[in-house]
């Protein structure tokens, strides 16, 4: 079969095999266009099988139009989901923190640890760096587990003062 003979079976075809793929991916028209054009390249590599004595050329493309769908949706179900770049949304969650700004926090945070007594200081680092729970951070210290809340409650209260932080944007 020649080229031109392609381009007829295209012409012939191309309208009723698009409808298919449209239907075969579920009404994605962009994934479809790309099971015909995979289809079409099939065809044209075969072309020679392209005849009506080898059986109905219209089921021979639908056949393989069909086998390129269910090809392109298990290679789909095999990798990550695919993300629309195009969303404002994930524009910004793909951006990463000025690596300064978590500095100069850090750099703040230290001076306004500094401006709290030894005692809530303490206090604050047992439970918010050391991680520790209220009742262990009061047996580290000796002291009752009310006095380690009321000391973190005034502490946090300094340090959104020094901070200039408003509270309800604080922990």
């Amino acid at each position: 079969m020649t080229g031109t003979d392609i381009n007829q079976v295209i012409k012939e075809h191309g309208p009723a095999l698009l409808a298919y793929a449209i239907r075969l991916t579920g009404g994605d028209r962009h994934l479809a266009e790309d099971v015909l054009q995979e289809t079409w390249l099939r065809a044209w590599k075969n072309a020679d099988r392209l005849t009506e004595e080898l059986g109905s050329i219209r089921g021979w493309l639908r056949r393989i139009a069909h086998n390129v769908a269910i090809d392109l949706h298990r290679s789909r179900k095999a990798r990550p989901t695919e993300v629309n770049l195009s969303d404002p949304m994930l524009h910004n969650a793909a951006t990463v923190a000025d690596p300064t700004d978590l500095i100069d926090t850090r750099i703040d945070l230290d001076e306004a640890l500094e401006k709290l007594s030894p005692s809530h200081r303490t206090t604050v680092k047992k439970i918010y760096f050391e991680d520790r729970t209220t009742a262990t951070a009061a047996s580290m210290l000796g002291i009752p587990a009310g006095t380690v809340k009321s000391r973190i409650h005034n502490a946090l209260n300094n340090l959104r003062a020094a901070m200039a932080v408003p509270s309800s944007q604080a922990a």
